[in-house]
């Protein structure tokens, strides 16, 4: 949850979104006074049940455009990696969307899939990236299937490979998938932003750094973006 007020946060909060996701938004949210809100996020549709006055909805795409182009105007191309998605957002000079790309029927190169990582590894997942560079030796990690890859690193595990080993390869399993992403958009020109919760794992950023051969630019608390995109975007409503 973000909370601005001219255009500038003034509070946020985050939780788990567990399995009652509009009862956890009315938690985060309790004792605030708000003008209007507006929802986004896969339930966002759930948030209108529960503030059924002055409440919107936006898509993520659209929330993430507007949050992504407050933090970096100069971003024209977006990679956006949460914990259930990975897609791209290419802008418009005026910061709209003009094109996406979407991979949300997998969980592999998502922070769910780093989770699942975290835990078969035995490492806390705030440390996880910072682990993995660590590594020493190349481990490739060949399915692209999360269940498939946590399969294969049970695998690797029983066969005595370092846990940084695994854990480097598959974090460019998910730079991989990214960088994939992206080359389906003209890269000659872009400039680049990298947000959502993934964008956190400084191992990943350092990849996808690698592989582009270019500066990714991470705004500062990188997982808030699309809260703060739907929050500008509904002062913008509410002020019209």
């Amino acid at each position: 949850v973000v909370i601005i007020e001219d255009g500038r946060p003034v509070a946020s909060r985050q939780a788990e979104t567990g399995f009652a996701p509009a009862k956890q938004a009315a938690n985060l949210l309790a004792g605030e006074s708000c003008d209007t809100f507006m929802a986004t996020g896969y339930g966002r549709h759930l948030f209108l049940e529960t503030f059924t006055t002055a409440s919107q909805t936006v898509t993520e795409i659209k929330a993430v455009a507007a949050g992504c182009r407050k933090l970096l105007p100069e971003v024209d191309l977006i990679l956006d990696i949460g914990g259930q998605d990975a897609k791209v957002i290419a802008l418009k000079p005026d910061g709209r969307v003009r094109k996406f790309e979407m991979n949300d029927r997998c969980a592999a190169g998502t922070g769910k899939f780093l989770e699942l990582t975290a835990m078969s590894l035995g490492l806390p997942l705030e440390e996880l990236g910072t682990e993995a560079l660590k590594a020493e030796n190349h481990i490739q990690i060949n399915s692209m299937c999360a269940v498939f890859a946590e399969s294969e690193v049970t695998s690797l595990i029983g066969r005595g490979a370092d846990r940084l080993d695994i854990a480097m390869g598959l974090h460019r399993s998910i730079a991989n998938r990214a960088v994939s992403m992206l080359k389906r958009f003209p890269l000659n020109e872009a400039t680049i932003g990298f947000v959502g919760g993934v964008a956190l794992n400084p191992c990943v950023h350092k990849l996808l750094e690698k592989q582009l051969a270019t500066r990714v630019q991470v705004p500062d608390n990188p997982q808030m973006v699309s809260a703060y995109g739907a929050a500008l975007l509904a002062s913008t409503s509410h002020n019209k």
